[in-house]
């Protein structure tokens, strides 16, 4: 008797639950959705909190460095017993063969790779601060700079560019840009698509026919000269912040039209029903109508599309960057730190520059995969 009660209050608590809470349980059996939930979500802290996890900050380069392959990390000492880990540094000699300055290892010193060490002084959330997650010290635990705080050894993991700046550092700093550009820029699109779309299905006629022509007009465009022209139109000589606005408005520009379509689709669909002509009847003005009635019918879609809108707007920023239409140095971007590799030599001889194209790679899938378990989870007695 127990055991039934219990199975009917399971029952009424499923058919009795919101469509979020189901939505939400659904998403739950999703395994791969959640696993892109959570890798989603440390990139994005990582970029929120990239002065604390980078070793170094963005101005810091070293000309010794100067495309140096990722840090080579020693864990055992001379006589072969575990130590904890430790790199050498770097100096510059002569080769006797061909007489070229050449890169080596200065193994007359060690440096420790230690948590929590003190380097360049950042600000996060209006708190100042000068603790890094790791760094280099030397053997008496001072960190490894000079006097004015300047990185005398560097430990870069993921190998160093032609500035001699960390890669690693400069990943973490460029998630800022081209994790923050694509989501403002697809909220945009978002707002943009649902507005002209819904009253492009709402009130048909000739507002209907003038955003469907400008609509089929902008879709027959291509992406990349479309690109060009708006780039082209941007001042050369403008602050960081200014083109950080400019792209994410070129992004939403292109990105609205076929959210449009599929709205304006919903609302022809939609607005016969009963309830849109009981609340017009009522005397619901047709703002409310929109937004209380005919929107929340298919708000799970939207947020779908939503998701599923992001990787093409990621792709998109690191394309332009890439391209030379985006951002520029010295503002730094996934797509800037790419732009490296267009040249096949600097690729043959520095494969670690392609780093940052796997974290592209990741967090574009992450997005679809989490788009996938969002997709199913909006329909959740399927």
């Amino acid at each position: 008797m127990a055991l039934f009660k219990k199975k009917q209050t399971r029952d009424e608590s499923y058919y009795m639950a919101s469509q979020w809470t189901l939505m939400w349980r659904k998403l739950q059996k999703h395994k791969l959705a959640q696993f892109s939930l959570v890798l989603l979500a440390i990139l994005y802290l990582g970029a929120l909190f990239a002065d604390f996890f980078a070793p170094y900050g963005l101005e810091e380069f070293s000309s010794l460095y100067k495309d140096t392959k990722p840090t080579k990390i020693y864990w055992q000492d001379e006589e072969g017993n575990f130590s904890r880990p430790y790199v050498y540094g770097l100096k510059k000699v002569n080769d006797r063969k061909t007489f070229k300055v050449i890169i080596s290892e200065d193994t007359s010193k060690k440096y420790y790779i230690d948590l929590f060490v003190e380097g360049v002084e950042y600000n996060i959330l209006g708190i100042k601060s000068n603790i890094h997650l790791y760094g280099l010290v030397d053997e008496d635990g001072n960190p490894a700079r000079d006097q004015n705080g300047k990185a005398t050894v560097r430990v870069n993991i993921f190998g160093a560019d032609s500035t001699g700046a960390c890669i690693f550092s400069r990943i973490l700093f460029g998630s800022r840009v081209s994790l923050t550009i694509p989501f403002v820029s697809a909220a945009i699109s978002f707002v943009l698509g649902i507005l002209l779309g819904g009253i492009s299905g709402y009130f048909g006629g000739f507002v209907d026919n003038a955003i469907q022509r400008i609509i089929e007009v902008l879709s027959a465009i291509p992406s990349i000269p479309l690109w060009m022209a708006l780039s082209a139109a941007i001042p050369p000589d403008i602050p960081v912040s200014a083109m950080y606005l400019y792209i994410t408005i070129i992004l939403s520009f292109i990105g609205w039209t076929g959210l449009a379509r599929v709205v304006r689709g919903k609302f022809i669909s939609l607005r016969k029903e009963d309830y849109v002509t009981a609340a017009r009847l009522a005397g619901v003005s047709d703002f409310k109508i929109i937004t209380k009635h005919l929107v929340p019918g298919f708000l799970s879609y939207l947020i779908v599309n939503l998701t599923l809108g992001i990787p093409g707007s990621i792709l998109g920023e690191t394309s332009m960057s890439y391209l030379g239409l985006g951002m520029k140095a010295p503002a730094t971007s996934w797509g800037v730190l790419l732009k490296e590799t267009e040249d096949l030599i600097s690729v043959a001889q520095c494969p670690w520059k392609m780093i940052p194209l796997i974290f592209v790679v990741i967090t574009v899938l992450a997005f679809n995969f989490l788009g996938d378990g969002l997709r199913d989870a909006a329909d959740p007695y399927k």
